[in-house]
């Protein structure tokens, strides 16, 4: 018999629990859900089950911050977190049923070149919650590139890492250890190549290719042996910007085979069978017409295919593996009306971690014991919303103005439709895309009648080669008319009113608020970002002290003909309408300098310009009280300037 029961993450007085509880439903707000509820830090982020499926590691908010956890599925002992510093936590992955490997990184100062970004590996134990650094005591300022994990119980990983800043020693190239991750003893696997930056081991533990390029990334290489023991040959040779190749991604338990992502004859990237022996792409495997192949999931032992990931109006996986088809059948049966997601699982798959929830209710994370067929809940993504379902959301389609066709996600107030304020909210990349999926932002919007829509423009990934290459040279520019387009198709739809528009953005999509502001004033009544780029000179200056900064210089070159004249920096003057700056001072993707001294420019020039400085936040809102004060102040600025 399958049962529902209770598993859940409370947070109260500052204290971390877990125990049974009753499922009370919240009570139902009788107008807009108040600020609060979206600014709430989702209770559990990135959980992973251990592969004995006895404990998970996770994220967990407490007070409106977050913090690294190991929680016991049985509750048998109170959950343990984690100090990892006031860095970034980036990533964490269990080694053996009882070691888990984090990676952590901050800016810190470097000799006398500045600040740079630092990675680190540390081992963690989950029973004792000892800290243990790896390769710590030579390594440079990346030391987190975990190639490989032992499957035989043993807590042994394999980690390449610098050991030198100078690009004259021969160290400033990576090496390869094993380490044990409970003890931090190291033993040498491969040394530093020259040239060789990222090194790619098989499933087991036989590091396999070298991918390097130069200094400045614009040459690519690639170096690759059949086994342990061989020398490594150059079987790539290539151009960052201008080559196309394709190399193995993953190696399978046929020595003669591996896996590699590609695109087909229209652009569109799927996954092929690649053949060792010629070192060539051999048949195509899976594919989706008309969008990328998202990506694979890999067996246990790292040697076969288990399933695949595709991104079309939404994000969904498609087993191959037959248990875990039965095992998706088993989860989805518990669920009416609901999109379920088996994010993890045990090794036996007796246990799995599923994520259950819509594309208009932020859901909730189930820990399934297949044995019982109990589905027990871990945490709500949302205490306040719970499983309700908001605002509904869809996918459109509209043409740009010179033909291309553009699909944007659609958000509208709960039966509403005709005739609305609206917002067009661009996605950050501007190499990524929006889905059919919960998004804090747009539902906040949409709660308090707006309509909100978020544009594919081109340049988006997903797409296919073409679609992201129509975006080059296009900063500033047509990427910014496929916005504008979307605002057009909506008003002729009648679900928009063209006079009560406002563009909101983060990241790329804040520097296409603040382009917007100057560009098409007639279009907008008003512009936010939060850590949006201004500059761009400064932002490639910025990247120039990062490794490979020189393909990163490239591509940029690409994405505009003139940085000067589509920065929006340097024509102040010419916003013409009122803008609100966002950014927080620990920013490491997108420096504080892009929005500060656009706010001073802004003052000089005598415009309506309204700035905010978050002491503690940076670019990905993970901290409750930073998402708090950008939601009240979005919502202060949009009552003055466009009201709903």
């Amino acid at each position: 018999m399958r049962r529902m029961s209770l598993f859940v993450l409370a947070i109260a007085a500052g204290s971390l629990t877990v125990g049974s509880t009753a499922q009370t439903p919240p009570a139902k707000p009788t107008g807009p859900r108040p600020i609060e509820h979206f600014a709430e830090l989702p209770a559990l982020v990135g959980p992973k089950l251990s592969p004995d499926g006895k404990r998970i590691a996770a994220q967990v908010a407490i007070k409106g911050k977050q913090y690294f956890a190991i929680l016991s599925v049985e509750g048998q002992t109170p959950p343990r977190l984690i100090g990892t510093g006031k860095g970034d936590l980036n990533w964490w992955r269990w080694v053996n049923d009882d070691w888990l490997v984090v990676g952590i990184g901050d800016k810190v100062p470097v000799a006398n070149v500045g600040e740079w970004y630092i990675r680190r590996a540390v081992g963690v134990g989950a029973s004792d919650g000892k800290i243990v650094p790896l390769v710590a005591r030579n390594a440079a300022q990346t030391a987190d590139d975990v190639i490989w994990t032992a499957r035989d119980g043993t807590p042994r990983a394999l980690i390449a890492y610098q050991t030198s800043i100078y690009s004259n020693d021969p160290n400033f190239w990576p090496q390869v250890d094993e380490v044990d991750v409970s003890t931090g003893k190291t033993k040498r696997v491969v040394g530093p190549r020259e040239g060789v930056m990222t090194w790619v081991a098989d499933g087991r533990g036989v590091v396999r290719m070298g991918i390097g390029s130069s200094l400045d990334g614009r040459q690519r290489r690639v170096l690759y042996r059949h086994d342990a023991g061989q020398d490594f040959t150059t079987i790539v040779k290539a151009r960052t910007h201008k080559d196309n190749y394709v190399v193995p991604a993953s190696f399978l338990a046929d020595p003669t085979k591996a896996l590699a992502m590609a695109d087909d004859a229209d652009g569109f990237g799927g996954l092929y069978e690649y053949d060792l022996t010629k070192l060539e792409l051999g048949k195509r495997l899976y594919g989706s017409k008309g969008f990328d192949l998202g990506g694979y999931v890999l067996n246990d032992a790292r040697d076969g295919l288990t399933g695949i990931t595709y991104d079309d109006d939404t994000s969904r996986t498609e087993w191959i593996d037959p248990d875990m088809v039965a095992l998706q059948a088993e989860v989805q049966g518990f669920v009416k009306n609901g999109r379920v997601a088996i994010l993890n699982y045990s090794r036996d798959h007796s246990r799995a971690i599923v994520d259950v929830g819509a594309t208009n209710s932020p859901g909730a994370f189930y820990l399934y014991d297949r044995p019982t067929k109990d589905m027990r809940l871990l945490a709500y993504g949302n205490a306040a919303i719970r499983s309700a379902r908001l605002n509904p959301i869809r996918t459109i389609r509209y043409k740009a103005r010179d033909g291309l066709e553009i699909a944007a996600i659609l958000t509208l107030p709960k039966g509403k439709s005709n005739n609305l304020p609206l917002i067009v909210l661009p996605h950050g990349g501007p190499f990524a895309r929006d889905a059919e999926e919960w998004d804090w932002w747009t539902q906040f919007l949409a709660e308090r009648g707006y309509a909100v829509v978020q544009p594919n423009y081109r340049g988006s990934s997903g797409y296919g080669t073409q679609f992201t290459v129509k975006g080059q040279g296009q900063w500033g520019l047509a990427m910014q008319d496929d916005l504008n387009d979307a605002v057009a198709q909506l008003a002729k739809d009648g679900i928009a009113d063209p006079k009560r528009v406002c563009i909101v953005g983060a990241s790329y999509g804040g520097y296409a608020a603040m382009r917007a502001a100057q560009r098409d004033p007639g279009v907008y009544r008003c512009a936010v970002s939060y850590a949006g780029v201004s500059d761009l000179p400064r932002l490639r200056r910025y990247d120039s002290q990062f490794l490979n900064s020189g393909a990163r210089s490239d591509w940029l070159k690409l994405q505009a003909a003139d940085f000067k004249a589509v920065s929006p920096i340097f024509s102040p003057e010419k916003t013409a309408i009122p803008l609100l700056l966002v950014h927080g001072k620990a920013d490491t993707v997108v420096p504080i300098a892009q929005s500060r001294e656009m706010a001073e420019r802004l003052r000089e020039a005598g415009k309506d310009v309204t700035y905010i400085e978050q002491p503690l936040g940076d670019h990905h809102f993970t901290r409750g009280e930073d998402r708090l004060e950008f939601l009240r102040a979005l919502q202060a600025f949009l009552d003055k300037h466009n009201p709903a």
